[in-house]
């Protein structure tokens, strides 16, 4: 069987977002303990440190920074971002947290659309509507918490984030790109740690790791992924990641959804399924995927 470019793409961003479940739940585990500033600056010098050996492997030509502007404001989004993630796993569950992040897909569309030029289909607008529905769901007024405002300034920074892998040169290797990212976030983040820095135990020293170890998996993830197809074709497979934060959170958090929650989740990843486009030729049934 031979896959298209779009049901790749969705399989990938599916795995990336297991990468990025597991991240959350070493951040999780952190429960606060180490400072928004300390934990970014941290976890990007050993994104960096573990890229650099696989970056040295490349042909000098692929090493090349490229878009430089664009790999700063995506180094940045990150920052920006990871600050903002940790504040709000540390006060939320992870199912509601992650309802909240998963608004990113929701503003990719838009974002697509203005800075890309893309033109998305109707059903792809009304799988939109539709998992915003059930992020307002998930975010019931009488639950909000401040946390949910961080929850969704993280979706802002990473929409952005996925948005402009589209305009890096299509040419320049996954690793590339996720080096320069970590290393031009390198300056303002040391910068911002050495205000708040504290002595770690190991225990931190690893969930750190293992935070920016599975992150590395999520953002090359979606680096391989946006390149396989448009954004709007493939951003809703973005919520894969929360059947696997829902089941984590459980087994490790013992924090189980009520029934509106479950339905916003519903609500949210039932759209992104690939349904298949049904039509007929000469009286015979054709299967589309894309």
């Amino acid at each position: 069987m031979r896959w298209s470019a779009v049901s790749i793409g969705i399989a990938i961003l599916i795995c990336g977002n297991l990468s990025s479940s597991l991240s959350d739940v070493a951040v999780k585990l952190l429960n606060g303990s180490v400072s928004a500033f300390q934990y970014m600056f941290i976890r990007q010098l050993l994104s960096v440190l573990l890229i650099t050996p696989l970056w040295l492997r490349l042909p000098s030509a692929q090493r090349d920074i490229g878009h430089w502007k664009i790999n700063a404001i995506r180094a940045h989004l990150v920052l920006a971002g990871s600050g903002m993630l940790l504040i709000a796993i540390t006060y939320l569950p992870l199912a509601t947290a992650n309802a909240l992040f998963y608004a990113a897909p929701l503003l990719m569309l838009p974002l697509s659309m203005i800075i890309l030029g893309e033109r998305p289909n109707k059903q792809k607008v009304l799988a939109t509507a539709i998992g915003f529905i059930g992020i307002v769901i998930v975010l019931r007024p009488e639950q909000f918490h401040w946390a949910a405002l961080a929850a969704l300034g993280t979706a802002s920074t990473l929409a952005l984030y996925n948005v402009l892998v589209r305009k890096l040169p299509p040419q320049q290797p996954i690793i590339s790109t996720l080096f320069w990212t970590g290393i031009l976030s390198l300056p303002v983040s040391s910068l911002l740690a050495y205000q708040y820095w504290q002595p770690l135990q190991t225990e931190q020293w690893l969930l750190i790791t293992a935070s920016a170890i599975f992150t590395l998996g999520y953002q090359g993830s979606c680096v391989a992924a946006y390149r396989q197809s448009e954004t709007y074709k493939i951003g809703l497979a973005e919520y894969s990641g929360l059947i696997f934060v829902t089941i984590f959170g459980y087994l490790w958090f013992n924090e189980t959804p009520d029934w509106l929650t479950g339905l916003g989740i519903l609500l949210i990843i039932v759209p992104m399924a690939p349904w298949p486009k049904r039509r007929y030729r000469n009286n015979t049934f054709i299967h589309d995927s894309d």
